[in-house]
Order: C-alpha cells, then sequence, then structure tokens
C-alpha cells in the first residue's frame, strides 16, 4: 500500500488534475475488471503527466500509464502503486491534411474528425475501442490497415524527463508492437497523415466496418477485444474453435460463441477466472496444435507482471 506521504506529494504536484485513492480499476477497463489502485491519477496536461511520472521513479513507487483500458486485464486485487489515466490529453486539431491527436484521445474521436474534413486512410480505426496513446503503443490495426501506415510522428516522454520526437522508423513498428515498450517511454501526441477523400465514401466505409464488426465480435459484452495475437500462419479465433473451445466457460469468463478469439465477461467475471481461462486456452491449442498463442491483452496487479519503476 502506498504511504499517505508520497499521495499528499502527488498532490502537491497537480494543479488541475484528479488525484483519487482506492479506485476500482473495473470503472476504467472495457472488460469492466479489476480491484482498485492505491492511487489513481489523471494529469490535466503533459507538464502534469511528467511531474507525476518523475515523482514516481524518484519514490520508486512502480505505476502504469492507462487510456480507454481496452486492452487490459487487472487482477481482482488491484493495483499495488500509481495508474496514471490520459483522460485529461485528449486535444485534437486538424491542419490541412494532417491530424495532431493527444495521446487520451479516442481513436473514434480522431477518426471522426477525420471524417469531418474530409480526410480518408482512418477508416480502419474507427471502431476500434482504445486511444491514441495504446494504439501507438501497440500498432492497433482492423480491416487491413494499421496505425503505422497512417503515422508521421510521435511525441513521447523519456525516463529522463526529456521530450522526444519520434519518426514513424524510429518507432520500429511490426505486428502489435513498438519501441515504446522497449524504451519506457510515455506517449504525449502523436501527428497523422491521411489523405483527401468524399466524406460520402468515407462514412459509407466506417459504417460498413461498424456493421461487420456487429455482426462478427461480441460487442454486447464487456471484453478486452482480440484476446491473442494472430500466430503467424494461423488465426487465433479458428484454432481456438477447432480445438473445441468456443463457447468455453470458466465463472463468469468465457470463449465468446460468437467469436472464439475474444474472451468475454458474461457477468461478474473475476480477473482469475479469465486467466485461467486464458490459460487453458493456451494449453489446449498448443497440446492440439503444436501453436503458442500469446496473449494481446496485458496484464496489470499479477504477482508475475511487471510495472515500471
Amino acid at each position: 500500500m502506498i504511504q499517505q506521504e508520497f499521495y499528499q506529494k502527488v498532490k502537491k504536484r497537480l494543479t488541475a488534475g484528479t488525484l483519487l485513492e482506492r479506485e476500482p480499476m473495473s470503472k476504467h477497463t472495457t472488460f469492466r475488471i479489476g480491484g482498485p489502485a492505491d492511487i489513481f491519477v489523471q494529469p490535466a496536461d503533459v507538464d502534469e503527466l511528467w511531474n507525476v511520472i518523475h515523482l514516481a521513479r524518484e519514490e520508486k513507487v512502480p505505476f502504469f500509464i492507462v487510456g480507454n483500458g481496452s486492452n487490459l486485464l487487472v487482477s481482482d486485487e488491484g493495483f499495488r502503486g500509481m495508474i496514471l489515466h490520459t483522460g485529461g490529453l485528449r486535444n485534437i486539431s486538424v491542419e490541412g491534411e494532417v491530424i495532431y491527436a493527444q495521446a487520451g484521445a479516442l481513436l473514434s474521436s480522431v477518426a471522426r474528425q477525420a471524417l469531418e474534413h474530409g480526410l480518408t486512410g482512418m477508416e480502419f480505426a474507427a471502431g476500434i475501442p482504445g486511444t491514441l496513446g495504446g494504439a501507438v503503443c501497440m500498432n492497433a490495426g482492423a480491416y487491413g490497415g494499421e496505425m503505422k501506415d497512417i503515422l508521421m510522428d510521435v511525441e513521447v516522454l523519456t525516463r529522463d524527463g526529456e521530450r522526444l520526437v519520434l519518426s514513424v522508423e524510429e518507432l520500429k513498428l511490426s505486428y502489435r508492437h513498438s519501441v515504446i515498450f522497449e524504451k519506457d517511454y510515455a506517449v504525449v501526441a502523436a501527428h497523422i497523415r491521411l489523405s483527401r477523400g468524399y466524406k460520402t465514401q468515407i462514412r459509407n466505409r466506417m459504417n460498413e466496418l461498424a456493421e461487420a464488426r456487429k455482426a462478427k465480435q461480441p460487442l454486447e459484452y464487456p471484453s478486452a477485444g482480440s484476446t491473442f495475437k494472430r500466430p503467424e500462419g494461423y488465426f487465433a479465433g479458428k484454432l481456438i474453435q477447432d480445438t473445441g473451445l468456443k463457447g468455453y466457460t470458466v465463472g463468469g469468463a468465457q470463449v465468446s460463441e460468437k467469436h472464439s478469439g475474444f474472451v468475454i465477461n458474461r457477468g461478474n467475471a473475476t480477473a482469475e477466472e479469465v486467466r485461467f481461462l486464458i490459460r487453458q486456452v493456451q494449453k489446449k491449442v498448443k497440446q492440439q496444435f503444436d501453436v503458442e498463442m500469446e496473449p494481446e491483452v496485458r496484464m496489470l496487479g499479477f504477482t508475475d507482471t511487471e510495472v515500471k519503476k
């Protein structure tokens, strides 16, 4: 448990940001699962973000940066440390064919701005339930598009407090990976370059993809999206289905009957139930097909989870 002394120090570093104690993380993940974080901070701007990160590193307090919590499973015990929520960093502006967006801006909001300005290239991201920061870190993608296709550059904070602007090449973007995790950077904002298009065509494509998601994905249940990364040469959902695990249930957690690549919270699922189910899927797919299933979902607050200090 974080000492009250540290809480007071954080409070002094904030002027407009939000500071909460014992905040349930179930309120801040799309899984709707997770125990309390010792301290929950939502900085109001980049300076507050850096001030709080710097303090945490000085005091050797574990911290974790969260956007929309759409790719995250937090343990039932919660997180013994500080959660930094980027919800206060949501500015979006458009100049010509370039969009500037801060880390906490929802991808859906950025895509909406693209539509309003007649810019095409971001239609694939309109239905991804994450923030720009998370999308950059994971090189998020869907329906043939990825963030690496549209990013110009990304502004980050280093461990030493330096603000860097990284090119797409420097980000080393690949399938659900970037240099952000390796270097322990914090994403601040990014520039996205799109192309001129026709609003009607852009809107139609977004609607088409939204209908495809609705038809194929279990959007009616809380989840973290696709649970596993796509194994090379395979589709995760088909492997799981062919293993006979469609509908496999552990407590309130279930392999979706609609799309086997999704683990869903059917109601009051615990993090342990979800994690046990994930491990069972990994074990059974490995036994039957000799394929390693790597989770796309990040796990936080478990005893074997690494966090920043």
